[in-house]
């Protein structure tokens, strides 16, 4: 019986607020899957969130790499999570878990309101994302749910040399890496490879803001 307890903690998070992250293609939208199917899986419900703007598969769809998928509400800039949530939570009795996607996409104040659905609401608030942009750059949901997350967890994946990839390189349409541009441009594979600091800082031109 105690064992059955054990596993079933694994599986079932306290309430804090938890930021899994990592450089692209490590498999975090997996893992944030994978995590709501645990619960779905035992009876309980889930609410699913990921940026308005992420339109690679379809507005309010979660997809991974592997192929799995799952509706989600998208948010925005003037998103409120905390009211968002409680008004959900009237309806759907069995809620359990909040899980984020792209989490590098929230804005200070959606970080502070997912404080608050934790705190408050006390709820588990999974949160999945990259911690840097292209230039090496924090990103501002990144820096603060680095800041305020109870619960830190690096995704590992790796560069091409073998080393743990902690960078993202944003590369053109002829495989090239590129060190200019927009912060946020949605991708995939075909946009973005995952590098070790060391490849990163070799192969990216620096320009002289980084001097």
């Amino acid at each position: 019986m105690l064992r059955a307890f054990k596993r079933f903690c694994v599986l079932t998070p306290m309430a804090k607020l938890y930021f899994y992250y990592s450089a692209m293609n490590a498999g975090k939208t997996t893992t944030l899957l994978q995590s709501s199917h645990n619960y779905h899986e035992r009876g309980m419900q889930t609410l699913l969130y990921t940026p308005v703007f992420d339109t690679r598969y379809a507005k309010g769809m979660i997809s991974s790499r592997i192929g799995l998928q799952s509706e989600a509400i998208p948010f925005c800039q003037n998103f409120h999570f905390f009211d968002d949530i409680k008004t959900r939570m009237r309806t759907l009795s069995n809620l359990k878990c909040v899980l984020i996607d792209e989490a590098q996409f929230l804005s200070k104040q959606h970080v502070f309101q997912l404080t608050q659905v934790v705190d408050e609401l006390k709820l588990p608030v999974l949160t999945y994302g990259l911690r840097t942009d292209f230039l090496g750059e924090a990103f501002e949901g990144s820096r603060y749910l680095l800041a305020w997350a109870d619960e830190l967890t690096e995704i590992k994946t790796i560069c091409h040399c073998g080393s743990k990839a902690t960078m993202n390189a944003r590369v053109d349409q002829d495989g090239k890496i590129v060190r200019h541009g927009e912060q946020i441009e949605i991708g995939g594979n075909d946009r973005y490879i995952a590098l070790c600091r060391k490849h990163y800082n070799k192969d990216v031109p620096h320009s002289n803001d980084h001097k």
